[in-house]
């Protein structure tokens, strides 16, 4: 397992490559840049000498090896909207948008295994059919049209939560955005669970323990639940990599400073610095994820190896 590691460590910086050349061209290849419109449009002259200024008039070829050259030593450029280094952006809003990614998480991951597993020993019953219909409805369901009605139904009409800004420990600020936020991937949790568990249900070393006299908890919870974790953890990994990395709908309905937050407004301006730092923070994120998931499977089951 230790060379599988190291192999994929040594592979990725190879990935972060490929991912900051693909952004890199194309978000030049969109027309305009960052002192072309908006509120902050120039006059020529003023253009020209800030695109000079920031290099921005050079070849599209010598901007990318400036780029590279500057990330390798850890630079993650300036951030022309807001005047300021993009790693020093990054740090302000990476914890407020690990907090929103680990609380909804934590509640996808609790509700859709919790409601998986009841659904699965319950098949064919009223609480199986309740299941399904969350599963299929809470997957169909986009996550800025549950922001906005929880928004009216539970904040406006009700008055039990407030709607704007993000406080940890505080349930008025963080129960909204962490179940708009955890609701899709807690539904797409409780489908695979589901699915799992059928699967192992009927198994012959299942029938096998209960012929042995095995209550029904311990069958499901030491035999059934163990073996079903493979799939389980194979979208999970993914769904954490992704919440933790910030959600720009949900960040910008709630007015929450996170990182997704930052990331709409830099596409927004064509703050080139900002979307490119923004986005090998989260593929950074994703493959590290994907590392310790695939490193999981050999702990959940003896019989992987790599």
């Amino acid at each position: 397992m230790l060379g599988y590691t190291i192999r994929r460590l040594l592979a990725l910086p190879v990935l972060l490559l490929a991912v900051a050349t693909v952004t890199f061209f194309l978000m030049h290849a969109v027309p305009g840049g960052p002192f072309d419109a908006g509120d902050k449009a120039l006059s020529p002259t003023v253009r020209e000498a800030a695109n000079a200024k920031y290099h921005l008039d050079d070849s599209l070829g010598v901007q990318y090896l400036r780029f590279l050259g500057d990330t390798v030593r850890g630079d993650l450029g300036l951030s022309f909207q807001r005047n300021r280094p993009v790693a020093d952006v990054l740090s302000d809003g990476l914890p407020t948008t690990l907090q929103l990614g680990a609380c909804a998480f934590v509640f996808a991951l609790a509700f859709g295994l919790v409601l998986g597993v009841l659904s699965a020993v319950n098949q064919n019953r009223p609480i199986d059919y309740l299941a399904v219909l969350f599963a299929t409805a809470g997957s169909a369901v986009p996550s800025f049209v549950v922001a906005v009605l929880l928004v009216v139904f539970f904040s406006l009409e009700l008055g039990w939560f407030d709607v704007l800004g993000w406080e940890l420990w505080n349930p008025r600020k963080m129960v909204l955005p962490t179940v708009a936020l955890g609701l899709f991937p807690a539904a797409f949790i409780a489908r695979i669970t589901r699915a799992a568990m059928l699967e192992v249900l009927r198994q012959d070393f299942v029938r096998t323990a209960r012929a042995k006299g095995l209550r029904e908890f311990r069958v499901v919870v030491a035999h059934v639940a163990r073996n079903a974790l493979i799939p389980i953890l194979t979208v999970a990994g993914p769904i954490f990599a992704v919440l933790i990395s910030g959600s720009f709908v949900v960040e910008r309905t709630f007015a929450i400073a996170g990182i997704g937050t930052a990331y709409v407004d830099a596409v927004f301006a064509r703050d080139y610095g900002m979307i490119m730092g923004t986005t090998l923070l989260f593929a950074t994120v994703i493959a590290v994820v994907n590392l310790f998931v695939d490193l999981a499977y050999a702990v959940v089951d003896p019989r992987i190896r790599y």
